[in-house]
């Protein structure tokens, strides 16, 4: 028999993620209502630039030989071993060539930095799923022996490390800009962790329904990339600034 790699959430607790998810997901509509117009994304410097690069290197290969004595350890304690696979692994590939192709696509820059934009944010878009799936699931992953809190740091340090520099390169991208859609389609991501957290406590994707709302989220974070590169149709005057365009609407009339 093969175990999963986390256990769900059940009783009062799924109920919980859910309305903590909802919140967020709220919160996070009413900042995207907030937005006037697209912002762009802050280019960092060029010594944090190379600090990030320097910390994603140094932590896929980090990430790996954690996974090794993770799954060792699990090992010992299953040795029928532990479902880590990834069902949904052929999603995010197809999804990923997708965005890459979208970018270039939409991007107005041919250069060779054009086509990194589409790397990155091909590679990011897994990453806006990853990172919130792995804080609801860190506490639920079954527990490693001798020292289970230890073991979770020595496998989710690493991936959040890897997770977070990730995303980070999404401001070297100089066409990215965060819309009320990128807002908008994050919101949803989060409203179908919420709809999966009721209807089973985020089981591991074996059953369709599990599949179902794993890939949902998945495309949707994906999609939350592909609003900060998609052009944005311009909004009229009065749209942005009602009371700057009422004004100059008055003067102009006098």
């Amino acid at each position: 028999m093969r175990h999963e790699s986390w256990l769900p959430y059940g009783g009062s607790a799924k109920l919980e993620l859910a309305l903590v998810l909802l919140a967020v997901a709220a919160a996070v509509t009413i900042l995207g209502i907030r937005l006037r117009r697209p912002i762009g994304l802050t280019r960092p410097s060029r010594p944090v630039v190379t600090a990030l690069v320097a910390t994603w290197i140094v932590a896929i290969p980090t990430f790996l030989v954690c996974f090794a004595i993770y799954a060792q350890q699990v090992h010992k304690m299953h040795p029928s071993g532990l479902h880590v696979g990834e069902p949904i692994l052929p999603y995010t590939l197809a999804a990923a060539v997708v965005t890459f192709v979208v970018i270039l696509i939409v991007s107005p820059d041919r250069s060779p930095t054009g086509v990194i934009s589409a790397v990155i944010g091909a590679i990011a878009g897994p990453m806006v799923f990853e990172l919130p799936f792995d804080l609801i699931v860190m506490t639920r992953t079954v527990p490693v022996h001798p020292d289970p809190a230890l073991y979770r740091l020595i496998f989710f340090v690493p991936l959040f490390l890897i997770e977070l520099t990730t995303l980070s390169f999404l401001t070297l991208c100089p066409n990215a800009k965060v819309a009320r859609s990128t807002f908008f389609t994050f919101a949803l991501m989060l409203v179908v962790f919420a709809g999966w957290a009721l209807a089973d406590g985020i089981t591991f994707p074996n059953s369709a329904g599990a599949r179902a709302f794993n890939v949902a989220a998945k495309f949707l974070a994906f999609g939350t990339v592909l609003t900060l590169f998609v052009p944005q149709r311009p909004r009229t005057k009065a749209l942005l600034d009602p009371e700057a365009a009422l004004a100059e609407s008055h003067q102009t009339s006098v």
